[in-house]
């Protein structure tokens, strides 16, 4: 099983257990297919092919591989061969816990901050070109904080708190108000001295 049970009423993130599904998760076009389900479903593979650049068969042989480990699930309304997928899970974890996954952990681990890292230098690339309010909501920043590691971990649940009172609106699009679009934050929170032991 590639997730632990998680409350079929609600599609909130799940944790990540199996390392052949973490494996499986960690390719670029799987990623991507993903990130479009975040922006928009259901979807069929011809529909996802043209927002992550990919072609139809690409997309749902990869659509197919996804279902199998768990992140999608085949939506109603299809027809012939016209099949539209949904998330099964919005977002997912990884549980840590078995040093016996740790090799298919570090894969995805690198797959994912590769592809926030791509994300973030395109932005960069074409932000001199938005209209003038998506350049004033598009931000970055760095920040330095002294904090116990009790701290640290309730400072990262106060975040997630805030974060979380918008999550419904990705599982229902009706809870979203006029003019709402999709935002993405990429945080990285880490220990500044780890950098500094290395270079030492």
């Amino acid at each position: 099983m590639s997730f632990e049970e998680a409350d079929a009423a609600q599609r909130g993130p799940g944790k990540l257990t199996d390392p052949k599904a973490m494996r499986a998760v960690a390719h670029p076009t799987r990623l991507a297919l993903l990130e479009a389900l975040n922006r928009r479903e259901p979807l069929t593979a011809t529909e996802a092919a043209r927002m992550v650049g990919e072609s139809p068969t690409n997309c749902a042989f990869h659509l197919r591989t996804l279902a199998k480990y768990g992140f999608v699930e085949e939506a109603a309304g299809g027809t012939g061969r016209s099949r539209p997928w949904r998330r099964v899970h919005i977002g997912f974890s990884v549980d840590g816990s078995d040093p016996g996954n740790s090799v298919a952990e570090a894969a995805l681990s690198t797959a994912l901050w590769d592809s926030w890292l791509d994300r973030i230098r395109r932005v960069a690339a074409v932000r001199h070109a938005f209209p003038e309010h998506w350049d004033r909501i598009t931000s970055a920043s760095e920040s330095v904080f002294y904090l116990t590691p009790a701290e640290a971990e309730a400072f990262q649940e106060e975040l997630t708190a805030v974060f979380f009172r918008y999550r419904e609106r990705l599982e229902d699009p009706s809870l979203r108000p006029e003019g709402a679009v999709p935002m993405e934050l990429i945080q990285f929170t880490f220990p500044a001295d780890a950098l500094h032991s290395e270079e030492d």
